[in-house]
């Protein structure tokens, strides 16, 4: 046998033991719902900041979506977007639901108490009364960029008051690539996989199975 005959008889064979065993660069459960946290965000229509947020409950269910958007019926086309105006009635202050807010009222449960969201943002003082009248018992946040911003001081102070935990994450991946292609690369590795097993194989004929009644 040839050098490099052994070489990829060697590479083969240490693909297929790879493959026998179970992934290990797969999400932990905490970068699975901060990441969904931050795909929600992707649906907002605020041109400057998006946010999501994901609530789990205790069995690590998803229960709760939501992202930062106006209120429904009212028109992302005709809402002002803006975050300064002459007029504050012309900013998006006064109208903009946050992915906090959202998400609880998004819920697909009874109700969400004692779980816990993600979120991108450390919630703001009003999400922080949301977060707290719901239920929920922890906040997890990706940024706390505006910790000092008295709003932000408001909302530790309640957590903190109402025993609410709340703890930055940071993903053991900076970057999480979403690409829709790998399926395909994906599925010839399934129809392998059901052809090893004779799936597609054809079924006994009625003539050929044994007769049940013959002794």
């Amino acid at each position: 046998m040839s050098l490099v005959q052994m070489t990829v008889d060697d590479r083969q064979s240490n693909e297929s033991a790879r493959m026998s065993k179970k992934r290990e660069d797969y999400l932990e459960w905490s970068d699975y719902f901060m990441a969904i946290a931050f795909l929600s965000a992707q649906r907002s229509k605020d041109p400057r900041t998006q946010v999501g947020a994901c609530i789990v409950n205790e069995e690590k269910k998803i229960v709760g979506i939501g992202y930062n958007g106006m209120p429904n019926g009212c028109s992302d086309e005709t809402m002002p977007w803006g975050r300064e105006a002459e007029n504050i009635l012309d900013t998006k202050q006064l109208y903009v639901c946050h992915a906090e807010l959202n998400a609880v009222l998004n819920k697909n449960s009874a109700d969400v108490k004692k779980c816990t969201i993600y979120v991108a943002l450390f919630p703001c003082n009003e999400c922080a009364k949301v977060v707290i009248q719901s239920g929920i018992k922890e906040v997890v946040y990706y940024s706390d960029k505006y910790h000092d911003r008295p709003e932000f001081q408001a909302s530790r102070r309640m957590f903190d008051t109402a025993g609410v935990i709340y703890r930055q994450h940071r993903p053991a991946k900076s970057k999480i690539v979403i690409d829709f292609s790998v399926i395909d690369a994906m599925s010839n590795g399934v129809i392998a996989d059901m052809d090893s097993l004779s799936i597609n194989s054809k079924p006994t004929s009625p003539a050929q199975k044994p007769d049940s009644t013959s002794r």
